[in-house]
């Protein structure tokens, strides 16, 4: 903490504004950081709207013992966003320390009503996770361990890091993966790891949006509108994981964010981030993962892991082609399911190779995007790719789910999209 924050903290006795000077000293500390070195491209925080970024410029003022400026922009911001109520919250902070002792101790005791000591624990977790995310951000050319390859259809992929309550919205480039955007987001009230309907928590896994709502068809309380998740997912119900309507949404109008554990397990956007993501969004391709916390890898490093990945899926198809159903049985799982258009009109292994034999012409493999999920017990990967006739010029396209089991990887779940 700076000295000048020690000299504040001294004198000021109201313990409404320990939030803010504690967070003030963090964010000094990763703006002196940034300054002894170019920032990359990576550094900044990437949101809609900007209102974030002009908070926790107020925190660093603080921070430089500059308060009289930043009552000034605590206040310009307070009115332009009336409804950002962390921004309320540190513009009441900085005027609170304006105020005569006895003025002070009133504050201090309508602050230990309850209902407003929860609200202002819930707003000060917020202001640690949005500085927690400023301090540490991705490294330049570094993408999440779980998406090792996009599909080509899929314009941007979403990841979100439940630990700091933000989720990172990645362009799929022909280069790879690169940081786009990230954003503040508001998670399940019991946390993470959804197992059961109504449990109040996020679930954690790999997943696609479905479909895209519009705001004219949803009750205010979702805010810009909503994509809804395939949750629960072929290995959410292979673990018999219950529950629906996991949807990223926006904000009611009274609020601009909810607090960091406050949905029914749903993700959750200010409004102008929302409506951004909705742009981005391709229904049925982009990727969702939500971890307990983002890995960070080498974009070099994802692509060999892809790689080893995708030979398994290349030495199933090498097996159908030749007609070996022993050896293509042998890479599924005995409780394999064949779900959707897939298992209505080739529900036997037999067959489809009798089909595919059939045929005459191999299966081409086009577009082969590899997702991987690793929780306390098991790993997982969800392969989607083209299956074409050689010389013709589309196909099926086929999602399948894969678990490393004893012998190597088994698929225990697939079908056509």
């Amino acid at each position: 903490m700076t000295p000048a924050l020690r000299r504040t903290g001294r004198s000021v006795a109201s313990a409404a504004l320990a939030c803010v000077l504690a967070c003030a000293g963090a964010a000094v500390q990763a703006a002196a950081g940034a300054s002894h070195t170019a920032a990359p491209a990576s550094t900044a925080l990437r949101t809609a709207d900007g209102a974030e970024a002009r908070l926790l410029e107020v925190y660093a003022l603080i921070g430089q013992g500059r308060q009289a400026e930043a009552l000034a922009k605590a206040g310009q911001l307070a009115r332009a966003w009336p409804t950002f109520q962390a921004a309320q919250l540190v513009h009441a902070d900085l005027l609170a320390l304006r105020l005569p002792p006895a003025g002070r101790r009133a504050v201090e005791q309508r602050l230990q009503a309850p209902g407003a000591a929860e609200a202002l624990r819930s707003l000060r977790d917020e202001s640690a996770r949005r500085l927690e995310a400023l301090r540490h951000r991705p490294a330049p050319g570094t993408v999440p361990a779980q998406l090792l390859a996009v599909p080509a259809s899929s314009r941007y992929a979403l990841a979100v890091d439940v630990s700091r309550s933000r989720m990172y919205v990645l362009r799929n480039t022909r280069q790879g993966l690169e940081l786009a955007a990230d954003y503040y987001v508001s998670l399940g009230k019991a946390g993470a790891g959804k197992r059961v309907e109504g449990d109040a928590r996020t679930p954690l896994g790999v997943y696609h949006v479905t479909s895209n709502l519009p705001a004219r068809t949803l009750p205010d309380f979702y805010g810009a509108g909503a994509l809804p998740l395939n949750y629960p997912n072929a290995f959410d119900r292979r673990e018999g994981r219950t529950g629906s309507g996991i949807w990223l949404h926006g904000s009611p109008p009274e609020q601009y964010a909810r607090a960091p554990l406050a949905t029914d397990g749903c993700v959750v956007l200010a409004d102008n981030d929302l409506r951004q993501l909705l742009r981005m969004a391709d229904v049925g391709a982009t990727v969702v993962t939500i971890a307990p916390r983002l890995d960070w890898i080498p974009q070099a490093e994802a692509r060999a892991q892809a790689q080893a990945l995708r030979r398994q899926v290349l030495a199933w198809n090498e097996a159908r082609a030749e007609g070996d159903l022993q050896r293509w049985q042998s890479f599924y799982l005995p409780d394999a399911v064949r779900a959707g258009r897939l298992g209505q009109q080739r529900p036997a292994l037999r067959d489809e190779l009798a089909q595919t034999a059939g045929r005459g012409r191999p299966i081409e493999l086009k577009d082969v995007s590899v997702l991987r999920w690793r929780d306390e017990r098991q790993e997982l990967m969800v392969v989607n790719f083209g299956e074409v006739p050689r010389g013709e010029r589309t196909g099926a396209s086929r999602r399948q789910y894969w678990l490393h089991a004893p012998g190597g990887w088994k698929i225990f779940h697939e079908e056509w999209l």
